[in-house]
């Protein structure tokens, strides 16, 4: 029998560093920045995911579409 294996991800990643960063700087006064901005981060790798899952959905109709035709 084949052993597979397994490997996980247990980083935070930059996103994450970096959130946690203006967070810290946040709390100790060092900038004065609103939350908004203090969490963008986040917001950030949100809106970078969806705007991924946004292009792959139009590519696959639109290869779809072609396919369709022919």
């Amino acid at each position: 029998m084949s052993e597979s294996k397994i490997n996980y991800n247990s980083g935070i990643g930059f996103f994450g560093f970096l959130t946690l960063l203006f967070i810290a700087f946040k709390i100790t006064s060092v900038i004065d920045w609103s939350w908004w901005w203090v969490l963008s981060p986040i917001l950030i790798q949100w809106a970078i995911i969806i705007a991924v899952i946004i292009v792959v959905m139009i590519v696959a109709a639109i290869t779809s579409l072609i396919e369709s035709r022919w």
